[in-house]
């Protein structure tokens, strides 16, 4: 199986000019812990995640570094860390060397790159381009779905027929995209994510249903109370 079979494509992503405030609230109010950085070309040039606001929290506070790691601590590392607890736009907090993947890449070898880089999601790429991201939950979800015994890649048809259902329910107001994923073999339609009430859960279990050559749809919706998000 391949990442296009279970990456998420609704990628919500700043600017470099993004404040710190706006990203904070992009997390908040879409339920996601990680935004790609975009240039005005569109093309990837970072990735802020919450760790990286909490890290400027973190950093802010008095340096509590033992003797030794300011021995071994370089000008350079110094004055990055400066940077990125002082910094008030996405292009001065973002990690810039972001690891990427290409729609065609084994899942093995996303499954290595979040192991040995120690990291929890790439973002998915095509010509410099942001089309996609796949993070531990979108492997985890692979996993509980057991569904890559049978079937190692998923067809032309499940492919068209997972783009279909995105495009459903992407045109839901009510639905929370930046958190929703989903999953589709032989027909049937796996949907993964949070739902903050029963008839959200009801009404996109319904939108799916209906998409023409959709055999089944499988509710893995977690629910979640608003407020948890801050809203």
């Amino acid at each position: 199986m391949r990442v296009k079979d279970i990456m998420t494509p609704a990628v919500i992503t700043v600017g470099t000019q993004a404040t710190v405030s706006e990203i904070a609230k992009v997390l908040m109010d879409r339920k996601i812990s990680a935004l790609p950085v975009i240039d005005g070309d569109g093309k990837l040039c970072g990735i802020v995640s919450e760790g990286d606001l909490m890290r400027r929290i973190n950093n802010q506070a008095d340096d509590k570094r033992s003797w030794w790691q300011k021995m071994i601590s370089s000008q350079s590392q110094d004055a990055s860390e400066f940077i990125k607890s002082h910094g008030r736009t996405a292009r001065e907090i973002m990690t810039r060397n972001v690891v990427t993947v290409e729609e065609d890449t084994e899942i093995s070898e996303v499954a290595r790159l979040l192991e040995s880089h120690h990291i929890k999601r790439v973002p998915v790429t095509s010509n410099g381009r942001v089309v996609g991201i796949v993070s531990r939950s979108n492997l985890l979800q692979l996993v509980a779905g057991q569904k890559t015994k049978a079937k190692p890649d998923a067809g032309p048809g499940d492919l068209e027929l997972r783009k279909q259902v995105y495009d459903v329910l992407s045109h839901l107001d009510f639905a929370s995209h930046g958190t929703m994923n989903v999953i589709v073999v032989d027909g049937v339609v796996e949907l993964w994510g949070w739902v903050e009430s029963e008839a959200e859960r009801d009404a996109l279990l319904l939108a799916a249903s209906e998409v023409k050559g959709v055999k089944n749809v499988r509710d893995h919706f977690g629910k979640v109370s608003p407020w948890l998000w801050g809203a």
